[in-house]
């Protein structure tokens, strides 16, 4: 992955991001992801995430908006969000 200065970035820091994860239905995927999230983001409301389960109920997709400060912040975030094994895609 090339480094793309922080000035070309298109979004202004500091600034509330929302994060959308898609994962199977699984019962430590919320909790999961929490942990990776707090892990970047120390300031993150757990109770302002977002649950819904797909029309099969095989999948779930949780939003999670951050105080995102910086590119890097994301950058380090999504990495580690798509490395994870109960995870299938982050938008």
């Amino acid at each position: 992955m090339k480094d793309i200065p922080e000035s070309a970035s298109l979004i202004e820091y500091p600034c509330d991001f929302p994060l959308k994860i898609f994962g199977a239905q699984h019962p430590d995927l919320a909790q999961s992801v929490l942990e990776v999230i707090v892990k970047h983001a120390p300031d993150y409301d757990a109770a302002s995430m977002e649950m819904r389960a797909s029309r099969t109920a095989k999948y779930i997709s949780l939003t999670c908006t951050i105080h995102a400060t910086s590119r890097a912040q994301l950058d380090a975030l999504y990495r580690e969000l798509c490395a994870h094994p109960l995870i299938k895609m982050v938008l």
